[in-house]
């Protein structure tokens, strides 16, 4: 076994303290990787304080992780040792239903094995996330990580850009289609950066007058206060697609009727009640009303790829680990631009 550190909950009421654990040894196509940087996703917070439940303590969080690799098995094709390699929000899956077969790993039918919070397929072996100082998975999860980028700036991209850029892709937005974001935050500001890549008018709606300014400079065309009823009538059947990436609960009526006819609302954020649509919003227009979960191995890799090649990253703070807690009170206030980052430098043993 292999001796690890990193920060723990031990309980949905406990704050994330020093933990001592270990890692499996690495199988023949396994990478071993030392832990660079780990971003902080609000889902972290959700599952360390067990809000959406089946929640397995101790927990080490973490699951947007960029590294360097210390060793490869030996059917280990993609890597080698000094690589620069990621790991998102998956570690496993079946790899046998038709959802595997199609790089769909995360809608896996007999079940994803999570970075964290999770059981390998053997159901006895536990997985614990990224705040630590190495992780061993196998290299099918694993991703090459372009040199040309900040390593602190792509660690996010692992969950806050593959969640974006999914269904910006699945649903084939085009340049000179007019595309909403709703909220900017750690999705929607990859959003507003991905929108603008593909060549989108981007439409940002939020309620903050303050964010206008920052919309604009991340790629946004224009920007709705969606409080003024005014604002939003300006935008009526006009959208192309519309992602809203915040997990509050928020009526999405008003932002349906802004969606022209055959166009499409995403939904990313997982609100903690259900929402009310109304049917005719649907039905008059022919719109639709679809959701979207992380991305697939193959469709992360494309994406990260496709920074790459756009330069495009993460707006980060970075922190050291003693910070997490801290970290953790500020997501909720959304007080952060726009995520946070762990420099695992700063990790004790």
């Amino acid at each position: 076994m292999i001796k690890s550190h990193g920060y723990a909950a031990q309980s949905s009421h406990t704050a994330l303290q020093p933990f001592q654990f270990e890692r499996r040894e690495p199988r023949e196509q396994d990478v071993l990787m030392e832990i660079l940087y780990c971003g902080v996703c609000h889902s972290d917070i959700h599952q360390a304080r067990n809000e959406w439940g089946g929640a397995i303590f101790p927990m080490v969080p973490g699951h947007e992780i960029v590294g360097k690799v210390l060793q490869v098995g030996a059917k280990v094709k993609k890597f080698k040792v000094g690589d620069i390699a990621a790991v998102g929000c998956l570690v496993g899956s079946c790899r046998d239903c038709s959802s595997c077969k199609k790089g769909l790993e995360q809608y896996c039918e007999n079940g994803f094995v999570g970075t964290y919070n999770s059981y390998e397929k053997d159901g006895k072996t536990r997985t614990y996330g990224g705040y630590s100082n190495n992780i061993v998975v196998d290299e099918a999860f694993t991703l090459k990580v372009p040199t040309n980028l900040e390593l602190s700036k792509v660690a996010p991209l692992l969950c806050a850009g593959i969640t974006t850029y999914s269904p910006l892709r699945h649903w084939q937005v085009k340049p000179g289609q007019k595309v909403g974001v709703i909220g900017l935050g750690g999705l929607g500001h990859m959003a507003v950066k991905f929108g603008h890549a593909f060549g989108a008018h981007v439409v940002v709606f939020t309620t903050s007058p303050n964010k206008v300014e920052d919309a604009l400079r991340l790629g946004a065309n224009e920007v709705v206060i969606s409080k003024n009823a005014n604002e939003m009538k300006k935008h009526l059947n006009s959208l192309d697609f519309i992602l809203n990436t915040v997990s509050a609960p928020i009526d999405l009526n008003p932002y349906l009727e802004l969606v022209k006819q055959d166009g499409v609302m995403v939904v990313v954020g997982v609100a903690p009640e259900p929402s009310t649509i109304q049917q005719t919003n649907l039905i008059f227009k022919r719109r639709s009303f679809a959701g979207s979960l992380i991305g697939g191995l193959p469709e992360t890799q494309e994406m990260l790829d496709f920074c790459g090649k756009n330069n495009i990253t993460c707006d980060v703070e970075v922190i050291p680990i003693e910070k997490i807690n801290e970290a953790f009170e500020r997501t909720i206030k959304s007080d952060v631009k726009y995520r946070f980052v762990i420099d695992m430098k700063s990790l004790k043993a």
